[in-house]
């Protein structure tokens, strides 16, 4: 099999690490979402490797320092949930794909399985929570997001030909996106850009630029999110396409900024 070219080159490492504004330990589930989106997998173990064993220059330690057992276990809670969340916009198989990859070079002590069960307590949530409850937590996280226009949003899905697209929704949002024992609203809307990004689906990502904002971000840090995505997707081949163009690796139109 011919090897795909690298994407993720010391350069680019140190590039999105430092992105000025970029939210406090985000780049790294960031980066690997944007990737999964983008169908390499691979490269995903190059970003938490890198995580795993230098802290950022300006971190609470010595320069460069390699993070705790509790600093790298938190690194890769963050990283899992990040892949698990991005499965609402990426699809469960590239999430499937991105975790066994990221599984291969995770130390056993890093791993959460059945004998030592995942901190998001989903378990918990599909049997032993009334689903009435995950629900209600569902449909307050996704009011969150898209405030005052939650119901127009929600409305769309419902009369979009099937209800089945806004029970879809629902489920997504109440057992999925809603859980934040790992990673909270904020960093949810940011999952949610690294995965959109890629796709060229402007209406949806808009949503999530503003629900970031909507959850406490900064109009800085979202556009430092949004770079870093753009950064990776560049270095991966992706180009604004022409407008004659039927078909390619880009974008229609310039992914939607604040």
């Amino acid at each position: 099999m011919t090897s795909l070219p690298s994407i993720i080159t010391p350069s680019l490492l140190s590039s999105i690490r430092s992105r000025p504004h970029l939210p406090v330990n985000t780049w790294y589930f960031i980066a690997a979402t944007t990737l999964s989106q983008l169908n390499r997998p691979d490269e995903i173990q190059k970003v938490y490797l890198h995580a795993l064993n230098q802290k950022l220059p300006d971190a609470d330690a010595t320069e460069n320092a390699v993070p705790s057992l509790d600093e790298k276990r938190d690194i890769s809670r963050r990283i899992r949930e990040a892949l698990v969340k991005a499965a609402a916009v990426t699809g469960v198989p590239k999430t499937i794909n991105a975790l066994l990859e990221l599984k291969k070079v995770a130390p056993e002590e890093l791993l959460d399985e059945p004998q030592s069960p995942s901190p998001t307590g989903r378990r918990s949530d599909v049997y032993d929570t009334p689903v009435t409850q995950i629900l209600k937590r569902g449909q307050d996280f996704f009011e969150g997001i898209y405030g005052k226009i939650t119901k127009r949003v929600m409305g769309q899905m419902d009369r979009s030909g099937t209800e089945d697209l806004g029970i879809i929704a629902r489920l997504v949002y109440g057992y999925i996106l809603s859980n934040t024992n790992v990673l909270s609203a904020v960093d949810t809307s940011y999952v949610m850009m690294a995965g959109l990004i890629p796709q060229d689906v402007n209406p949806q990502l808009k949503g999530h630029l503003r629900g970031a904002l909507n959850g406490g971000a900064t109009v800085e840090e979202v556009k430092a999110v949004r770079g870093i995505v753009m950064d990776i997707c560049v270095a991966s081949g992706m180009q604004m396409l022409d407008g004659n163009a039927p078909a390619g690796f880009g974008w229609r139109v310039e992914p939607a900024d604040l």
